[in-house]
């Protein structure tokens, strides 16, 4: 394997970026902080990584103790990749590092974003309100995730709910303009999109929770 880069400083920042600091490392990390991934699904999140740097990324977080392999129990039997205990740790430096590039006044919005990404930003912009509750499934086609405001609260992880107020048929990019971007949703409905199954109030409680930070003045 080859030997990582180090800053060789005694500051326990600069050795944090030893570790996540390579060329798509942290987002590595970022694609396994909702669960366990084959290495053809972290392809799929990071399709601008080649195969090789995505392969040396992942020994070298393995090698750290960020990231380990585990081999799924048959019918599967299929190798994953998944975050340590350590590494999960990582998930509140990523929303704080999304925070503070979101307020950045070259943001490129309208560069697609992934799923997982989505999932995260929804995460990380939450802001909460006790009156709201919500209970929303989001189908991005196979993709299928539950999410539950309650009490000023956001949970939202893989899975379906029982019973669910609504569920919101879309895509991650579509999703991103609407809870983020406050696209209007009719809009969203009108070019086909998004579908709405059960109650649309519930689903526009649910979008109305999210809320980008103000951008700072460019120089």
């Amino acid at each position: 394997m080859a030997t990582m880069r180090s800053y060789q400083d005694g500051c326990a920042a600069a050795h944090a970026l030893d570790i996540v600091g390579e060329r798509w490392a942290l987002l590595v990390v970022r694609e396994l902080v909702l669960g366990p991934k084959r290495f053809t699904d972290l392809r799929t999140g990071l399709p601008k990584a080649s195969p090789n740097v995505l392969s040396q990324r992942l020994r070298e977080l393995e090698h750290s103790g960020v990231v380990r392999k585990r081999k799924l129990p048959p019918p599967a039997a299929s190798q994953v990749y998944e975050l340590t205990e350590w590494g999960a740790e990582l998930e509140p430096i990523l929303s704080a590092l999304g925070r503070w590039g979101v307020r950045s006044p070259t943001m490129p919005f309208t560069t697609e974003i992934g799923t997982d990404s989505l999932i995260i930003a929804l995460r990380t912009m939450f802001v909460p309100d006790k009156a709201t509750t919500a209970a929303i499934q989001l189908w991005f086609g196979h993709d299928h995730f539950r999410a539950l405001i309650e009490s000023g609260s956001f949970e939202i992880e893989r899975g379906e709910f029982d019973e669910a107020d609504a569920t919101v048929e879309t895509d991650a990019e579509t999703l991103k303009h609407v809870a983020l971007g406050k696209s209007p949703v009719d809009s969203a409905i009108d070019d086909g999109k998004m579908t709405i199954y059960g109650d649309r109030g519930a689903v526009e409680r649910f979008f109305a929770r999210f809320q980008l930070p103000v951008a700072i003045k460019a120089a």
